[in-house]
Protein backbone atom coordinates (compact mmCIF):
# COMPACT_ATOMS: atom_id res chain seq x y z
CA UNK A 1 0.00 0.00 0.00
CA UNK A 2 1.41 3.23 -0.98
CA UNK A 3 1.42 5.64 1.88
CA UNK A 4 2.34 9.15 2.55
CA UNK A 5 5.65 8.74 4.87
CA UNK A 6 7.21 7.25 1.74
CA UNK A 7 6.48 10.55 -0.12
CA UNK A 8 8.96 12.05 2.72
CA UNK A 9 11.68 9.82 1.73
CA UNK A 10 11.71 10.35 -2.11
CA UNK A 11 11.21 13.34 -1.08
CA UNK A 12 14.89 13.60 0.65
CA UNK A 13 16.00 11.53 -2.32
CA UNK A 14 15.52 13.70 -4.92
CA UNK A 15 17.06 16.60 -2.82
CA UNK A 16 20.00 15.01 -2.97
CA UNK A 17 20.57 14.16 -6.37
CA UNK A 18 18.96 17.55 -7.77
CA UNK A 19 22.90 19.02 -8.10
CA UNK A 20 23.22 16.20 -10.46
CA UNK A 21 20.54 17.52 -13.50
CA UNK A 22 22.84 20.22 -14.29
CA UNK A 23 20.05 22.85 -13.77
CA UNK A 24 20.89 26.12 -12.31
CA UNK A 25 18.69 26.83 -9.26
CA UNK A 26 17.06 29.32 -8.41
CA UNK A 27 15.85 28.64 -4.70
CA UNK A 28 17.45 30.89 -1.73
CA UNK A 29 18.46 28.61 0.02
CA UNK A 30 18.13 24.51 1.86
CA UNK A 31 14.79 25.38 3.18
CA UNK A 32 12.99 26.71 0.08
CA UNK A 33 15.07 23.48 -2.13
CA UNK A 34 13.42 21.46 0.32
CA UNK A 35 9.93 23.21 -0.14
CA UNK A 36 10.48 22.69 -4.09
CA UNK A 37 11.57 19.00 -3.79
CA UNK A 38 8.38 18.25 -1.76
CA UNK A 39 6.01 19.16 -4.32
CA UNK A 40 8.36 17.99 -7.12
CA UNK A 41 8.35 14.61 -5.55
CA UNK A 42 4.98 14.58 -4.60
CA UNK A 43 3.54 15.14 -8.12
CA UNK A 44 6.54 12.93 -9.69
CA UNK A 45 5.47 9.81 -7.14
CA UNK A 46 1.33 10.02 -7.74
CA UNK A 47 1.67 10.84 -11.07
CA UNK A 48 3.76 8.30 -11.70
CA UNK A 49 0.91 5.85 -10.36
CA UNK A 50 -1.24 6.81 -13.08
CA UNK A 51 -3.21 9.36 -10.77
CA UNK A 52 -4.64 12.83 -11.96
CA UNK A 53 -3.10 15.65 -9.48
CA UNK A 54 -5.10 18.82 -9.69
CA UNK A 55 -2.42 21.21 -8.72
CA UNK A 56 -4.74 23.97 -8.10
CA UNK A 57 -6.25 21.62 -5.20
CA UNK A 58 -2.81 20.09 -4.72
CA UNK A 59 -1.20 23.72 -3.99
CA UNK A 60 -4.16 24.73 -2.00
CA UNK A 61 -4.09 22.11 0.23
CA UNK A 62 -0.83 22.79 1.54
CA UNK A 63 -1.83 26.94 1.32
CA UNK A 64 -5.01 25.95 3.77
CA UNK A 65 -2.63 23.47 6.01
CA UNK A 66 -0.10 25.85 6.56
CA UNK A 67 -2.89 28.57 7.41
CA UNK A 68 -4.39 25.74 9.94
CA UNK A 69 -7.95 26.41 7.43
CA UNK A 70 -8.01 23.08 5.90
CA UNK A 71 -11.49 21.70 5.31
CA UNK A 72 -9.42 18.08 6.30
CA UNK A 73 -7.52 17.52 9.64
CA UNK A 74 -4.39 15.28 9.66
CA UNK A 75 -6.45 12.26 10.18
CA UNK A 76 -9.15 12.58 7.80
CA UNK A 77 -6.76 13.16 4.75
CA UNK A 78 -4.56 10.68 5.68
CA UNK A 79 -8.00 8.34 5.97
CA UNK A 80 -9.04 9.48 2.75
CA UNK A 81 -5.47 8.74 0.63
CA UNK A 82 -6.01 5.20 2.46
CA UNK A 83 -8.57 4.43 1.48
CA UNK A 84 -8.48 6.06 -1.81
CA UNK A 85 -5.74 3.31 -2.44
CA UNK A 86 -7.43 0.40 -1.70
CA UNK A 87 -10.50 0.92 -3.25
CA UNK A 88 -8.38 2.04 -6.50
CA UNK A 89 -6.44 -1.49 -5.91
CA UNK A 90 -9.42 -3.26 -5.14
CA UNK A 91 -11.05 -1.97 -9.08
CA UNK A 92 -8.02 -2.58 -10.71
CA UNK A 93 -7.54 -6.40 -8.81
CA UNK A 94 -11.46 -6.72 -10.22
CA UNK A 95 -10.79 -6.04 -13.59
CA UNK A 96 -7.81 -8.07 -13.45
CA UNK A 97 -9.53 -11.09 -12.34
CA UNK A 98 -13.01 -10.24 -13.62
CA UNK A 99 -13.05 -13.62 -15.66
CA UNK A 100 -12.36 -15.66 -12.28
CA UNK A 101 -14.77 -13.64 -10.60
CA UNK A 102 -17.54 -14.99 -12.78
CA UNK A 103 -16.70 -18.51 -13.26
CA UNK A 104 -17.09 -18.84 -9.62
CA UNK A 105 -19.85 -16.95 -9.39
CA UNK A 106 -21.40 -19.32 -11.81
CA UNK A 107 -19.99 -22.19 -10.00
CA UNK A 108 -21.64 -21.21 -7.04
CA UNK A 109 -25.10 -20.48 -8.55
CA UNK A 110 -25.06 -23.90 -10.09
CA UNK A 111 -23.72 -25.89 -6.51
CA UNK A 112 -26.59 -24.16 -4.55
CA UNK A 113 -29.21 -26.07 -6.82
CA UNK A 114 -27.93 -29.28 -5.84
CA UNK A 115 -29.05 -31.56 -3.12
CA UNK A 116 -27.79 -31.37 0.17
CA UNK A 117 -26.41 -27.87 -0.50
CA UNK A 118 -27.57 -25.34 2.14
CA UNK A 119 -26.82 -21.45 1.29
CA UNK A 120 -26.61 -19.06 4.61
CA UNK A 121 -26.94 -15.40 4.53
CA UNK A 122 -23.71 -14.48 3.98
CA UNK A 123 -22.95 -16.73 1.06
CA UNK A 124 -21.11 -19.44 2.45
CA UNK A 125 -22.92 -23.02 1.19
CA UNK A 126 -22.58 -26.23 2.91
CA UNK A 127 -23.89 -30.33 2.69
CA UNK A 128 -23.68 -32.07 5.24
CA UNK A 129 -21.87 -35.33 4.51
CA UNK A 130 -21.95 -36.97 7.99
CA UNK A 131 -24.26 -36.00 11.01
CA UNK A 132 -22.48 -35.46 14.58
CA UNK A 133 -24.18 -35.97 17.90
CA UNK A 134 -21.68 -34.26 19.65
CA UNK A 135 -21.18 -30.03 21.31
CA UNK A 136 -21.25 -27.40 18.56
CA UNK A 137 -18.24 -25.12 18.98
CA UNK A 138 -18.53 -21.31 19.77
CA UNK A 139 -16.47 -18.74 18.06
CA UNK A 140 -13.79 -18.63 21.18
CA UNK A 141 -13.68 -22.48 21.67
CA UNK A 142 -10.63 -24.96 20.26
CA UNK A 143 -11.51 -27.38 17.38
CA UNK A 144 -9.38 -30.09 16.29
CA UNK A 145 -10.78 -31.41 12.64
CA UNK A 146 -9.13 -33.43 9.61
CA UNK A 147 -9.77 -31.63 6.31
CA UNK A 148 -8.88 -31.63 2.66
CA UNK A 149 -9.16 -28.09 0.76
CA UNK A 150 -9.64 -27.55 -3.05
CA UNK A 151 -10.09 -25.02 -5.62
CA UNK A 152 -13.23 -25.25 -8.09
CA UNK A 153 -11.43 -26.50 -10.56
CA UNK A 154 -10.17 -29.62 -8.58
CA UNK A 155 -7.07 -28.81 -7.70
CA UNK A 156 -5.89 -29.77 -3.80
CA UNK A 157 -4.02 -26.78 -2.07
CA UNK A 158 -3.75 -28.44 1.52
CA UNK A 159 -4.91 -31.33 3.30
CA UNK A 160 -4.04 -32.29 7.13
CA UNK A 161 -4.85 -36.16 5.93
CA UNK A 162 -1.76 -35.95 3.91
CA UNK A 163 0.32 -35.10 6.70
CA UNK A 164 -1.37 -37.52 8.97
CA UNK A 165 -2.08 -35.38 11.91
CA UNK A 166 -5.59 -33.26 12.57
CA UNK A 167 -5.18 -29.57 12.54
CA UNK A 168 -6.03 -28.01 16.04
CA UNK A 169 -6.77 -23.59 16.56
CA UNK A 170 -9.75 -20.99 17.69
CA UNK A 171 -12.66 -21.32 15.74
CA UNK A 172 -12.16 -17.06 15.94
CA UNK A 173 -8.60 -17.25 14.26
CA UNK A 174 -9.80 -18.68 10.71
CA UNK A 175 -11.30 -17.36 7.60
CA UNK A 176 -14.86 -16.29 7.93
CA UNK A 177 -15.96 -19.48 5.91
CA UNK A 178 -14.69 -21.55 8.59
CA UNK A 179 -15.20 -19.93 11.31
CA UNK A 180 -19.57 -19.87 10.28
CA UNK A 181 -19.57 -23.18 9.14
CA UNK A 182 -17.52 -25.13 11.99
CA UNK A 183 -20.64 -23.43 14.34
CA UNK A 184 -23.15 -25.41 11.93
CA UNK A 185 -21.30 -28.27 13.11
CA UNK A 186 -21.26 -30.73 15.43
CA UNK A 187 -19.03 -33.29 16.82
CA UNK A 188 -18.46 -36.66 14.79
CA UNK A 189 -19.93 -34.43 11.76
CA UNK A 190 -18.48 -34.19 8.06
CA UNK A 191 -19.00 -31.45 5.87
CA UNK A 192 -18.48 -29.62 2.35
CA UNK A 193 -18.16 -26.09 3.11
CA UNK A 194 -18.51 -23.87 -0.42
CA UNK A 195 -16.70 -20.43 0.86
CA UNK A 196 -16.45 -17.46 -1.56
CA UNK A 197 -13.94 -15.16 -1.89
CA UNK A 198 -15.04 -12.83 0.53
CA UNK A 199 -15.58 -15.14 3.43
CA UNK A 200 -11.96 -16.97 2.47
CA UNK A 201 -9.12 -14.49 1.26
CA UNK A 202 -10.72 -11.79 -0.77
CA UNK A 203 -9.11 -9.78 -3.22
CA UNK A 204 -5.56 -10.70 -1.91
CA UNK A 205 -5.45 -14.28 -2.25
CA UNK A 206 -2.98 -16.34 0.14
CA UNK A 207 0.94 -16.78 -1.31
CA UNK A 208 1.29 -18.07 -4.78
CA UNK A 209 -1.36 -21.03 -2.97
CA UNK A 210 -4.27 -19.19 -3.22
CA UNK A 211 -5.09 -16.74 -6.08
CA UNK A 212 -7.25 -13.88 -5.33
CA UNK A 213 -10.50 -13.96 -5.50
CA UNK A 214 -10.54 -17.86 -5.33
CA UNK A 215 -13.64 -19.81 -4.09
CA UNK A 216 -12.47 -22.77 -1.89
CA UNK A 217 -14.12 -25.76 -1.38
CA UNK A 218 -13.37 -27.73 2.04
CA UNK A 219 -14.42 -31.28 3.33
CA UNK A 220 -14.39 -30.87 6.95
CA UNK A 221 -14.50 -33.37 9.45
CA UNK A 222 -14.86 -32.27 13.19
CA UNK A 223 -13.18 -34.51 15.30
CA UNK A 224 -13.34 -32.84 19.18
CA UNK A 225 -14.43 -29.36 20.39
CA UNK A 226 -12.72 -27.81 23.74
CA UNK A 227 -15.09 -25.49 25.18
CA UNK A 228 -13.66 -22.48 26.58
CA UNK A 229 -14.80 -21.37 30.49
Amino acid sequence: MKITRLILIMAVVNLAIMPATGQKSKLAGAEDSLSYALGVANYKYYAGDSININTKLFSKGMTDASKDKAIMNDTAASAFIVTYMQRREKARLMAEYGQQIEAARSWLAENASKEGVITTSSGLQYKVLQAGTGQTPGPEDIVRVHYTGKTIDGSKFDSSYDRGEPAQFRVSAVIRGWNEGLQLMKEGSKVMLYIPYDLAYGERGAGNVIKPFETLIFEVELLEVTKEE
